[in-house]
């Protein structure tokens, strides 16, 4: 694959853009304890001993968040560790219940790794530093405690994976794209559930801004972005808060920084939250409580052998096998549930371009208007299967067959038994179906040329707008029931 890098210059300035995102990953337990992982209990009651940081407790290493670790690294083409190490960062924040948090500094589990995209026909890559194994802090609650902060321990220690890139983004829409690329990574995976909502996948920004050529200017970080739309509003805020501060003769200092979305009328602001501390802030030493995580040859492989097929080599597949054009191929590979789904209508119908066509048109439409992910789809594989083998065979127009899905849609969710039949029973109450018969439409064509001898002359003086009014003639005159490639066959036939 061809990959452009380009950069976008912002009033004379290029933006510099890398993200760190922590995907939680799907173990049921804790990293270092038994406590359950699972969202929305009662706080304080999934936080053990170990999660308390009571005297006298040790942590012992999760195997699972092991595993998925070395499943992420081998389908980014990162080295995977077999020796790494589990550090201590120190610092005091109410919910970090020791006073530091166990993570990977110096020698990560995963190094390096790249993850490709596309926006439009661009192909971009980013380049991934690392990825590290850590625990999760606590939460601290502000809503429902008038003058108070309430403190929730129930995620201390859930188990996460912090997948950072180098500096390699240009703008807020490659960063974006990038982040719902790697969303979608995590989640083929199954290493992570994706629910951003929950916080199982949110990302911190590392944005900052210098004329072209000139050193990389002073970095802030954008923290906690749930959302796509977000990250990308954020990352727009900051560009231009940097910018401006930078023209009134200002210097952009090292932060931390929040976003609130609804500020400046919804155009959203960020806001400093305190001065960014560097590594050495932190003083990260060796956890003397864990030993270097060794991981054997032989689980690699293993891990590699039980790795499903992964988005881009599907693709792949899919423009070979099906014939499908790149773009088309990687919008029906966006998740394992677009691909199934694609795959089962095509082996009913055996048209794969217009399986994916209506996937990317009246399906994703739909979808996407009423937030729905593609398992919510009211038309399921069958009945679109049914519904593109009835275009195929002209029984039905396209303009016929966005009604029939559209009345389908409505009235879903159709029971599996009914699904074999529906569209052909839509067709037939809506009054679709296409004039077929060959001796009708000769009639009808002979009729109208009858009664339109002026457009007649006009084709025949070489008009070509005069045929197309002809053509639109016919249909009306027979509702749109006839096969518009039948009728311009026949009337071509007819003028000679």
């Amino acid at each position: 694959m061809s990959i452009t890098t380009t950069s976008q210059l912002i009033r004379g300035y290029e933006v510099v853009i890398g993200l760190e995102t922590h995907a939680q990953l799907s173990t049921a337990s804790k990293i270092f304890s038994g406590s359950s992982t699972q969202f929305g209990a009662a706080p304080n009651t999934q936080a053990s001993p170990v999660d308390l940081a009571l005297p006298g407790t040790l942590p012992v290493m999760n195997r699972g968040a092991v595993e998925r670790a070395i499943r992420f690294g081998l389908a980014v083409g990162a080295k995977v560790a077999q020796h790494s190490i589990f550090a201590r960062k120190n610092y005091f924040y109410p919910d970090l219940p020791k006073g530091y948090q166990i993570s990977q500094y110096e020698t990560p589990v995963v190094q390096g790794g790249v993850v490709e995209f596309f926006i439009g026909d661009t192909a971009h890559k980013v380049h991934l530093t690392r990825a590290h194994l850590e625990e999760d802090a606590g939460k601290s609650l502000h809503e429902d405690y008038a003058g108070q902060t309430g403190i929730d321990l129930n995620r201390a220690g859930t188990p996460l994976l912090e997948i950072v890139s180098e500096p390699d983004m240009r703008s807020s829409a490659e960063a974006a794209e990038y982040a719902k690329t790697l969303h979608a990574l995590v989640v083929w995976l199954g290493i992570c559930d994706g629910n951003m909502q929950e916080g199982s996948f949110r990302c911190d920004a590392n944005v900052s801004v210098r004329k072209p050529g000139m050193p990389y200017g002073t970095r802030r970080e954008i923290k906690n972005l749930n959302s796509f739309k977000f990250l990308q509003q954020a990352i727009d805020c900051e560009i231009q808060w940097q910018i401006d501060l930078i023209e009134d003769g200002g210097e952009v200092q090292q932060a931390t920084v929040l976003f609130n979305p609804t500020a400046n009328g919804g155009r959203g602001e960020t806001r400093a939250m305190r001065s960014k501390e560097d590594a050495h802030d932190y003083r990260y030493f060796p956890d003397p409580d864990l030993p270097p995580l060794v991981i054997a040859s032989d689980w690699i492989q293993r891990v590699r052998a039980a790795m499903p097929e992964l988005p881009q080599a599907m693709a792949v597949r899919f423009q070979r096998d099906y014939g499908l054009p790149a773009y088309d191929a990687l919008a029906v590979t966006q998740s394992k549930a677009h691909a199934a789904f694609f795959e089962e209508a095509t082996a009913l119908c055996k048209a794969p371009k217009l399986v994916a066509n209506w996937m990317m048109g009246e399906v994703s439409r739909r979808l996407n208007a009423e937030g729905r992910d593609i398992g919510g789809a009211w038309v399921r594989p069958k009945t679109l299967a049914a519904l593109v083998t009835r275009i195929v065979d002209g029984t039905i127009s396209n303009s016929g067959a966005r009604q029939v899905f559209d009345a389908l849609w409505v009235e879903a969710p159709l029971p599996l038994s009914k699904q074999p039949t529906a569209v052909d029973d839509a067709i037939e109450r809506l009054g679709l179906k296409q004039l077929s018969d060959t001796g009708e439409l000769d009639r009808l064509l002979d009729e109208l040329l009858a009664a339109n001898t002026k457009s007649v002359e006009e084709y025949r003086a070489g008009k070509e707008k005069a045929f197309n009014a002809l053509v639109g003639q016919a249909m009306k005159a027979t509702k749109g029931k006839a096969n518009p490639a039948q009728v311009t066959e026949l009337l071509k036939k007819k003028l000679g």
